[in-house]
């Protein structure tokens, strides 16, 4: 094993260096403050590998996704979001029998009790769709408390029952939420149809009647959830690792997953991509002058969906979603001006040295909002799809953390700036 050298003062201190299977090499300092008596400062953990996973591999220099060894390109052309799921929890990608069988487990644990339903109930209509989605999620621990006892070996002796519920409700009420804000009646799910097709059913039914699923609808969405089923080490994953580290349950980790997800900077960056997007049209601009005034360094002009904390190549989601974009708008004949902006916008950014030298490539976000917005969804649900995707990949993320013998709870250090040692003064004397 290959090692690093630490010098503080005038001391030397060995440090090991692990190296991953594909090759990624880190300065191991587990034992760094215990040796030393000083920690590693790293703000966001933007450097720091804070787990071993095997789960998902990424590349960000050169543009590479990988999800249990398998490049994303590939399971976006062959696989399904389902099928993919199943890849990302498991580590193999399943055999007819259970593909079929955890198929079925979610088809049968997709519906809502009563009792549970009542909680919406409990929120205004009008509150953040996301707020909702963590709070509902949460409280699954409460009414499956036989799935979230806290305790990791009994948790993980029921991880496929409380995986596939996790999988399914999420996505049930998310639809729910879409009703509840409308004042439609809720709808339920029908175990003859498929995981899309069943919440485009509960989300769009008409009272009296079913909706009826476009091919090209289901498909889109398909996409769309599989490319956002994993992503690494990101603020929402690893906030459900921190969260289960305390050993809690695996509805509780996620429900704090998906709150991190909600922020703007997160989850909501499609969301701020479509506002743009509209601005711009709204304007009279085909991206030209945008363009330009972003150049400027005007802030009110900031390129949305350029760029990534991860990726310093083009995003590979970005340009299975981008080719998607164009086939789904075409086939359900929508004309839509915002498409035409986005291209616009892309192009120039892709030819432009302003651009290229700061490596603003497109990323993910850039088209899944027109994706969302063309198949019925508003604006203000983009975030809910995302947390439905993200799904697998935090119970994947989860079960690493609880099935880990050595694992320990998540507890970072800090570099305390506050003032020194002073002495209390009544307040008389103040």
């Amino acid at each position: 094993m290959s090692s690093a050298t630490l010098k503080i003062d005038d001391k030397e201190f060995t440090l090991p260096v692990m190296v991953g299977t594909e090759g990624e090499r880190a300065i191991d300092t587990r034992k760094l403050r215990a040796d030393t008596g000083v920690v590693a400062y790293d703000q966001g953990y933007g450097n720091t590998a804070s787990c071993e996973s095997s789960i998902t591999y990424l590349d960000g220099e050169v543009g590479v996704l990988r999800h249990r060894g398998y490049p994303i390109e590939q399971l976006a052309a062959y696989s399904d979001f389902v099928e993919t799921a199943y890849l990302i929890i498991y580590g193999e990608l399943p055999n007819a029998t259970q593909r079929k069988d955890f198929g079925l487990l979610i088809r049968i644990n997709a519906g809502i009790e009563t009792q549970m339903q009542k909680i919406f109930e409990g929120f205004p209509k009008d509150a953040p769709p996301m707020a909702l989605l963590s709070s509902i999620v949460g409280s699954l621990a409460a009414h499956y408390p036989q799935l979230a006892t806290n305790n990791f070996e009994t948790d993980l002796k029921n991880f496929d029952l409380a995986a596939a519920i996790a999988i399914s409700k999420i996505r049930t009420i998310g639809a729910m939420i879409y009703r509840y804000q409308r004042g439609l009646p809720y709808v339920g799910p029908r175990q003859e149809l498929s995981f899309c097709d069943n919440f485009l059913h509960m989300m769009f039914s008409e009272p009296g009647s079913d909706y009826t699923v476009a091919p090209e609808v289901a498909k889109a969405l398909n996409l769309l959830l599989l490319l956002h089923a994993d992503h690494e080490q990101n603020c929402s994953t690893s906030t459900v690792r921190m969260v289960g580290s305390s050993a809690a349950n695996m509805f509780t980790s996620i429900s704090a997953g998906i709150s991190a997800l909600s922020g703007p900077l997160h989850g909501g960056a499609n969301t701020a991509v479509m506002g743009m997007l509209q601005a711009i049209h709204d304007e009279g601009d085909d991206g030209t002058r945008f363009i330009a005034a972003a150049k400027s360094g005007s802030k009110s002009n900031r390129l949305m969906g350029f760029g990534h904390a991860v990726y310093k190549n083009f995003d590979p989601r970005a340009k299975i979603i981008g080719k998607a974009c164009d086939e789904v708008l075409k086939k359900l004949g929508i004309d839509d001006p915002l498409l035409a902006i986005a291209k616009n916008l892309e192009q120039a950014a892709l030819k432009d040295d302003y651009f290229l030298a700061r490596k603003l490539y497109p990323n993910v976000d850039f088209y899944s909002g027109i994706i969302m917005r063309a198949i019925g969804i508003p604006m203000n649900m983009f975030t809910v799809i995302f947390a439905i995707g993200r799904a697998p990949g935090q119970i994947a993320n989860w079960r690493e953390v609880a099935a880990n013998p050595k694992g320990r709870i998540y507890r970072p250090r800090q570099i305390y700036v506050g003032p020194t040692k002073r002495d209390y003064v009544p307040i008389k004397d103040r």
